[in-house]
């Protein structure tokens, strides 16, 4: 990959659409697009302005009708100069767009080229061009306001004060290696404690926030579970909101576990019905409730019903010991009829078919999987696991430091610590990121972006 060639590629989804967009980045732009397209009169690039086109062949016949956008270096998304050709869009047409540029000196870009640009030429810092990725694949609302929050660098503006302290403690220390021979003591010990400790906190909070920003892009696994006849179909379609599983009076009904995604709270979870659980009466019913118990192994959570209008069965109790050690989310259902006396104990009580406590049900398992709520869009959660380890190794070599400080280590000791804990940090906002890790973040995305 060569950053000093002019690049293309087709930056809206392949396929048949009303528009097509094909984007030229580099210092031949202009230059190509003039080759492969006719003005109708001389043209006058102009950044930030569209202007009329057809796009032609090597026998100067018109192909489509175009508008060309031109965006100059360096005010473009990829701090070069850029030139967008909106075809109409038809496959054929885009990709003679596409072998024109080439064959004019451009060169197919690679995943992610563009934003890498942009990323090398210093628009976008790494966290930002992370957060691109990030708002492309977004399934909901909410996680496009996260990523989006991210790229106008909620992450970074984070990250940068910490930096800075650190910054300021290494240098406080190498002045004292200075003038040591003068025995000058820079700062006591204790001083150097208290620098460090809401160093240490701050990425300690930064790291742990990964905890709800993951949950937020990664979305959680939720299984429904019981015996027969307890109302996990019903809850299933009451979740979410469409009849997807079949629901009848006859014990047994579901044979086979049914999936299905939906969104709760902006959050992506992918729900599971299961067979109900009971001594199965033949050898499909007994397949599917082997399917049962693996769907509830695989889950995030599971939510374990139980009928509130009969008394409890040696099932009911029999799976709830089962699952005690993944700590289910104990649901009472049928609230709406009467209720049985000598109940097992619940978490929430809900009625799948009058829609009664349905909500509590959406908190309760947002509180469940997420105990300190979840990421705002405006906090600067980490929601990438890369980052969130590198942040994690910097927390590390900073306990090593604390504890060098507390024994009164000579600095040299202590700045060992402090830089291993800086090389992380760099590695998250891309200071010093290698070439390698580059190719593995930036070959994640799209071709054209």
């Amino acid at each position: 990959m060569n950053a000093r060639d002019t690049v293309v590629a087709l930056s809206t989804p392949p396929g048949r659409g009303g528009l097509g967009v094909v984007r030229l980045s580099g210092s031949a732009a202009r230059s190509i697009a003039e080759d492969i397209l006719r003005f109708s009169q001389p043209v006058r690039w102009q950044s930030w302005r569209s202007q009329l086109a057809q796009l032609i062949d090597e026998d100067g016949s018109t192909v489509d009708d175009v508008v060309v956008a031109f965006f100059e270096s360096p005010r473009s998304y990829t701090a070069e100069d850029v030139v967008e050709i909106s075809c109409h869009g038809a496959p054929v047409v885009l990709n003679f767009c596409l072998q024109r540029a080439v064959m004019r000196g451009a060169r197919l870009a690679e995943p992610g080229e563009f934003t890498l640009r942009a990323y090398l030429n210093g628009r976008l810092d790494l966290p930002r061009a992370e957060a691109v990725r990030d708002l492309i694949d977004s399934t909901t609302l909410y996680q496009a306001r996260v990523a989006a929050q991210q790229m106008e660098g909620s992450v970074s503006r984070r990250i940068q004060p910490v930096k800075e302290q650190l910054l300021e403690l290494i240098s406080l220390l190498e002045a004292g290696i200075d003038f040591a021979e003068d025995d000058i003591s820079v700062a006591p010990w204790s001083e150097l404690s208290d620098r460090l400790a809401p160093i240490t906190r701050q990425l300690s909070e930064l790291a742990g926030s990964f905890q709800s920003g993951a949950l937020v892009f990664q979305g959680f696994t939720l299984a429904i579970a019981g015996r027969p006849n307890v109302g996990k179909s019903s809850l299933f379609n009451r979740l979410l909101e469409q009849n997807r599983a079949i629901v009848t009076a006859i014990p047994g009904t579901t044979r086979d576990t049914v999936a299905e995604s939906f969104s709760l709270e902006g959050v992506p979870v992918r729900l599971v019905d299961t067979a109900g659980i009971r001594q199965g009466e033949n050898l499909v019913e007994n397949l599917g409730i082997e399917r049962s118990y693996q769907a509830m192994a695989d889950a995030d959570l599971t939510l374990l019903v139980i009928d509130l209008s009969t008394a409890p069965t040696e099932d009911d109790v029999a799976l709830q010991a089962k699952l005690a050690e993944r700590g289910p989310l104990l649901v009472g259902n049928k609230a709406d009829l009467p209720r049985q006396a000598n109940q097992l104990a619940t978490d929430v009580t809900v009625s799948a078919e009058t829609g009664q406590g349905i909500e509590d049900l959406r908190k309760a398992i947002l509180q469940r999987l997420a105990p300190n709520g979840l990421a705002s869009p405006e906090d600067g959660s980490i929601t990438n696991i890369r980052q969130a380890n590198l942040l994690r190794e910097s927390v590390e070599a900073l306990e090593n430091a604390g504890r060098a400080i507390e024994f009164q280590r000579p600095h040299e000791m202590v700045l060992i610590d402090l830089y291993a804990a800086l090389r992380p940090i760099d590695a998250v906002t891309g200071a010093t990121t290698a070439d390698d890790i580059l190719g593995r973040i930036f070959s994640t995305f799209c071709i054209g972006k």
